[in-house]
């Protein structure tokens, strides 16, 4: 197999974390519009949070495209 073949691959492979990020998204996100609608006096206790957890899963998502770039033009 040619090295830039296995580098293609591997990104491909690597991209994978792109979209486990956004299922996360969509869960963490579904979940609080589904908390929120049953306890709304609590939604905005929780809304910190969400943006926490959105900022984290986003992070991991756009680590996942580092390391597919790195992978492809390293």
């Amino acid at each position: 197999m040619e090295v830039d073949a296995a580098k293609a691959i591997g990104a491909g492979i690597a991209t994978l974390g792109m979209g486990g990020a956004g299922i996360g998204l969509g869960t963490i996100f579904g979940s609080y519009l589904s908390g929120a609608l049953r306890n709304p006096s609590a939604a905005d206790g929780q809304f910190g949070r969400l943006i926490f957890g959105f900022a984290v899963t986003e992070a991991l998502g756009i680590f996942s495209l580092l390391i597919a770039l790195l992978l492809l033009f390293a």
